[in-house]
């Protein structure tokens, strides 16, 4: 991939690493089962197809480095992999995942596993906004009527206009994202979303457009949409 005329040269972090307790699975989360594959695979196989990756940086709980391994060659993936424990919160394994990508990065780009549907193409894009603008993150409009409460009772409602929702993948200048972390460890800073963290260290983030299928994997009725989405792709190539 290029951009610009510039070839662009990207490390991939993918977090693997939640228990997943809402799921209800003795599982992992990234490793229970999604229609014959660890919910991991469809990340790897959707990073396999995405210019411009030099390396992919995998985060994981203790002890499943065998289990990644197995849906890294499932994938295909030709790319060079790093499979490293994560930490007890994400923003800590996405740290220790970002300390070991390679200087050669230009750019690093960010993934739940968790969300299994996000296609080669939003990376491509995410990738190249963050080339020229420095940080851009996938983001749908808010679709819903949002109510602030207190105690259970509406206090407040607040306009759609202007509200995104966040996903992953998210994407960053290399040096950009490791500034980030390191002043979120001098200013005790603890986030879910690591555009945030680049927020607060003074950067501009560029908003991607995504789609409503790139949903998180939260509770078993989000296993049974993925499974039924899964399922109706399959359907259609056939």
């Amino acid at each position: 991939m290029a951009a610009n005329g510039c070839a662009i040269r990207a490390s991939v972090i993918i977090v693997a690493a939640g228990v997943g307790s809402r799921l209800g699975h003795a599982t992992a989360k990234a490793f229970v089962d999604l229609c014959g594959h660890p919910m991991l695979y469809y990340s790897l196989a959707a990073v396999a197809r995405v210019p411009g990756v030099i390396e992919v940086v995998v985060a994981v709980p203790a002890g499943m480095q065998a289990a990644a391994r197995g849906a890294v060659r499932d994938a295909g993936l030709e790319l060079p992999v790093k499979i490293t424990p994560g930490g007890h919160e994400r923003q800590e394994s996405v740290g220790i995942a970002l300390e070991i990508t390679s200087a050669e990065s230009d750019l690093v780009a960010v993934h739940d596993a968790a969300r299994p549907f996000a296609p080669p193409q939003l990376f491509a894009d995410l990738l190249a906004c963050a080339f020229r603008y420095g940080a851009a993150v996938a983001a749908v409009p808010v679709a819903d009527t949002l109510k602030r409460a207190e105690a259970g009772v509406v206090s407040g409602t607040l306009p759609r206009q202007g509200l995104f929702q966040s996903q992953t993948p998210q994407a960053f200048r290399r040096t950009l994202l490791i500034n980030a972390f390191k002043a979120a460890q001098e200013k005790g800073w603890h986030v879910t979303d690591d555009a945030e963290l680049v927020e607060r260290a003074g950067g501009k983030v560029r908003l991607v457009d995504s789609s409503r299928e790139n949903f998180k994997v939260t509770t078993p009725e989000d296993l049974m949409m993925a499974e039924m989405l899964i399922a109706a792709r399959r359907r259609s190539a056939i």
